[in-house]
Order: structure tokens, then C-alpha cells, then sequence
């Protein structure tokens, strides 16, 4: 089994905040390869289902962003999930809007969720990171991480989640590179990268 956690906050004030769209990534999964209902459990939305063969536990903490962790090491250590088997799709502000990068391990740049995560499972799980955006001055972080996504940028990020859920079978089979691939020629011919953002 591996385990894939969507990162966000719970409750519908923050729903379509750019912190959730980990959240919004793991709901298209959910509905793309037609998971079981979601049910709460480990502190966290649960749902389980299979991608290319492979049966998935999809997590979305409900121990709010900073304590991500504590549900998502619940779950693994249930289902004794090895850490490589560990995919995280979170928001990522060092990347330009509409733009994503997969790794494994590394540093946490100061996103409290993956912060929690390494501290309760170790640090070597995979990373999908999803550009958000930076806005400019480190103390207006939290301020843009914590506000909505702008109509203008819904076009990108229902393109972006899509094509996360459609080329999920390449994470499972941890073929990050040609994953990482096929998200970007995807959103290239999305035609909803916003202006001046650099190309993938």
C-alpha cells in the first residue's frame, strides 16, 4: 500500500485557500479514480482505492497544516507504510503559479506541514510540489498562503489537479521525472499558465 496526503487546512474558511491545494490535488485523485467515500479516521479524511494496481490511502489532515504529521504517521504506522510510500502534495511558494516539481526527501523550507511530517515520519517521502507563488516580501507569506486562489487563477488550478489525478499512475510507480513531464506539457497546452509566469 502507499499512502498519498494532501496537505491543507480543514473547515470551509479555508477551503480554497492556495495552503489547500494539496487538499484540492487529493480531492481530484479521489474523484478521478473513483476512491471509496471519505471517512474520518487517524485525525485526518481517509479514502482508500487503487491506481495502476496499486491499492492508495489517500490522507487529508484534519490536525490543521502545523501537525500534519500527527495523521499522517497515524495512518502509516496502521498500515505499516514504508517512508519511500509516502507521496505529499502540498503548495510550494518557491515555485512560480501553475509550476510543479517532485523529489524525494530534502529540506522543508519552512513549510510547517512537511516540517511536522518529517518530525513524526522521517524525511525521506515524496514531494510534490505545487507552485503557488511568492509574494514578494517574506512577511506577506503567511497573508498569501492563508487567501484564496483569485477567479483569475481557478482555470490553472482546476488544469494543474486535473492533470495530478490523470498521470497519478506515474507517482505510484515512482517514475517522478516522466510524472513531472507529463504535468507540464499538459498545462502547456492547458493554455491556462498565467501571463508573465514562467514557462515549465
Amino acid at each position: 500500500m502507499q499512502l498519498f496526503a494532501g496537505l491543507g487546512n480543514p473547515g470551509e474558511k479555508y477551503r480554497r485557500n492556495r495552503h489547500n491545494i494539496g487538499f484540492m490535488a487529493a480531492d481530484a485523485i479521489h474523484y478521478r479514480h473513483r476512491f471509496s467515500p471519505w471517512r474520518k479516521r487517524f485525525q485526518a479524511q481517509t479514502a482508500e482505492g487503487e491506481i495502476a494496481g496499486e491499492k492508495i490511502l489517500l490522507v487529508k489532515p484534519e490536525t490543521y497544516m502545523n501537525d500534519s504529521g500527527i495523521a499522517v504517521s497515524a495512518a502509516q504506522n496502521f498500515f505499516k507504510v514504508a517512508l519511500g510510500d509516502i507521496v505529499v502534495l502540498y503548495d510550494e511558494i518557491d515555485l512560480p503559479p501553475a509550476k510543479l516539481r517532485v523529489k524525494t526527501g530534502g529540506g522543508n523550507a519552512g513549510h510547517n506541514g512537511l516540517r511536522s511530517i518529517t518530525a513524526h515520519c522521517g524525511n525521506d517521502y515524496q514531494r510534490v510540489r505545487i507552485g503557488v507563488g511568492h509574494p514578494g516580501d517574506k512577511a506577506l507569506v503567511a497573508r498569501h498562503v492563508l487567501s484564496d486562489f483569485a477567479k483569475s487563477e481557478q482555470p490553472w488550478v482546476e488544469a494543474m489537479c486535473e492533470a495530478i489525478s490523470d498521470a497519478a499512475q506515474l507517482l505510484v510507480a515512482r517514475q517522478q521525472v516522466e510524472f513531472q513531464t507529463r504535468i507540464h506539457l499538459t498545462m502547456e497546452k492547458s493554455n491556462t499558465i498565467p501571463t508573465g509566469a514562467p514557462r515549465p
